[in-house]
């Protein structure tokens, strides 16, 4: 079964709209620079929790000018 996550991203000022470039990272399915408490949001679909925490912590952390992150994996979806 697939894990769905949205990752709540935190960048340094002026920095947002660099985030949309995480499209480019397999299992990154949305990337949107936002207004409010956090300046982007990312949805990850990954088939485990091993996939889904190497495409957080090994590639969206390591992207320039991120603060901090913020993971909320998906309890329920219905299917497409």
């Amino acid at each position: 079964m697939t894990i769905r996550a949205f990752v709540l991203v935190t960048t340094k000022p002026g920095t947002s709209e660099d985030i949309v470039r995480a499209r480019t990272i397999r299992g990154v399915k949305i990337a949107n620079s936002v207004f409010g408490r956090f300046d982007a949001v990312i949805m990850v679909e990954a088939k485990d929790m091993n996939e889904l925490s190497r495409i957080v912590y090994e590639m969206i952390e390591k992207m320039p000018n991120i603060i901090s992150t913020e993971t909320l994996i998906s309890l329920f979806y219905p299917p497409e």
